[in-house]
């Protein structure tokens, strides 16, 4: 599946740290995504009780099974974040080859 998400408002609690209002991804088909490792590491270690999210937020995300590609416009945009991907690099492996 390709991913394409946005964050409207708030706080987006799968990434809380630089996916401000008005941000945007794109995750093509078979290409990893998921929580940034500090998020995970959170989730991982909360008391598993109901509880409340979103607060003051408002995110969107469709999927499909059809690629997607970025226009010109989007890959040549100066707010492009080029440290993406760096979100994952403090997230430990927990599983063997």
């Amino acid at each position: 599946m390709s991913e394409f998400m946005g964050n409207l408002a708030g706080t987006y609690d799968a990434k809380e740290k630089g996916f401000i209002p008005g941000a945007s991804s794109l995750h093509s088909c078979m290409s990893g995504h998921g929580p940034e490792a500090e998020v995970f590491e959170k989730a991982s270690n909360a008391d598993l009780k109901p509880m409340f999210v979103g607060k003051d937020s408002l995110a969107f995300m469709f999927e499909t099974c059809f690629m997607m590609k970025l226009t010109k416009t989007a890959l040549n945009d100066p707010l492009q974040d080029h440290d993406y991907k760096g979100c994952w690099d403090d997230l430990p492996k927990h599983f063997q080859k």
